[in-house]
């Protein structure tokens, strides 16, 4: 005869069964939720900078602001994130997308910057003949001119 105090064997584990439902963790605390949204708000920043690029010759710095933002995007989103697990709460939304948005912000800002280091004599040759340029025709002639000079130094940089 059974008693009452003894349990009835655990069902046996199978992949067609649902896992049992884990415990809700509390939210994140403000502050910290706080941090997260101002990741995400740095990130989207970030990208956003590098959309309005409008002078070439000013790009550069543009350029690096928008590295160094992205950068600090990431930190802090990480910081959110690493808070609130040693609080022992959720992860606070926006976290995660700072932190890709920022990755995101970070390479394309590494590879513009790279870009503009690399070119920086053509893109000031073009920057310089765009400032004269005064016709369609004119203007271009200068992007034909820009597309074969990195055209040269690509091939010189890929060594053929």
């Amino acid at each position: 005869m059974a008693r009452l105090t003894d349990r009835p064997p655990p069902p046996p584990d199978s992949p067609f069964l649902r896992p049992a439902p884990r415990p809700q963790l509390p939210p994140a605390d403000p502050a910290v939720r706080q941090r997260a949204w101002a990741a995400l708000v740095l990130s989207a920043l970030s990208l956003l900078t590098m959309m309005l690029i409008g002078n070439i010759q000013r790009g550069v710095y543009v350029v690096a602001v928008a590295l160094a933002v992205a950068i600090l995007a990431i930190a802090v989103a990480i910081s959110a994130m690493s808070a609130a697990k040693r609080a022992g709460a959720r992860r606070p939304r926006g976290a995660v997308a700072g932190t890709v948005l920022g990755v995101l912000g970070l390479v394309l800002s590494g590879f513009a910057l790279a870009a503009f280091l690399i070119f920086h004599t053509q893109l000031n040759q073009y920057a310089n003949c765009m400032n004269g340029a005064n016709t369609v025709a004119e203007q271009q002639a200068c992007q034909t001119q820009l597309n074969n000079s990195v055209g040269t130094e690509v091939n010189m940089l890929g060594g053929s």
